[in-house]
């Protein structure tokens, strides 16, 4: 399984609407194969911070999505960013 978390920083007062953007991007990546799980959420905390956090089942299947990668829009938007991608040999449910 690999996991990609982390977060974006954008221009606070565009932060909303950077968001409803990525809208689309999430949709495509819930119906693509091996995506397990894919939001990008608004930080409750710092107003100009967008949370990342993608879950897929293999680095194939990942990568297969990844072809065209975001817009030059959304990459425009980006002040900076922290993101990771972890390789999982490993899992447990806590629920």
């Amino acid at each position: 399984m690999i996991l990609v978390a982390g977060h974006l920083m954008v221009d606070p007062a565009k932060r909303d609407d950077y968001v409803a953007v990525c809208v689309e991007a999430v949709e495509q990546a819930r119906r693509a194969p091996g995506c397990l799980d894919f939001p990008v959420s608004a930080d409750a905390v710092d107003p100009g911070r967008v949370n990342v956090f993608e879950r897929w089942e293999s680095a194939e299947t990942l990568a297969a999505f990844r072809g065209a990668g975001p817009s030059g829009e959304l990459m425009a938007e980006i002040r900076s960013a922290s993101v990771v991608e972890y390789d999982v040999s490993g899992s447990r449910s806590l629920t």
